[in-house]
């Protein structure tokens, strides 16, 4: 489902227009990605945890050359399904 399609179902869900459901769904990714900032960790219970995880720098290669490089050090995010995701799903 593109982001585009996940407007017009949020929109036919809840009666809002297409631009107020891609507004929602705006404020929705930046809650997100706030919390993620301040915190490291947003759940949405039932649904999914999503945390932040930080990756030590490693060398790697180069998969065309097998040429070594570095590969610096980074912060990522994990994504645990919740309960009723999880249920949802079988």
């Amino acid at each position: 489902m593109s982001k585009t399609e996940l407007v017009n179902y949020i929109a036919e869900e809840t009666g809002l227009t297409k631009a107020d459901a891609s507004k929602a769904l705006e404020a929705m990714q930046n809650g997100v990605v706030k919390g993620l900032k301040e915190s490291g960790k947003v759940t949405l219970t039932g649904f999914a945890t999503f945390a932040t995880k930080e990756r030590a720098a490693r060398e790697g290669r180069n998969p065309k050359t097998g040429e070594p490089l570095k590969i610096a050090a980074c912060t990522t995010v994990s994504i645990k399904a919740g309960s009723k995701l999880k249920d949802a799903m079988n």
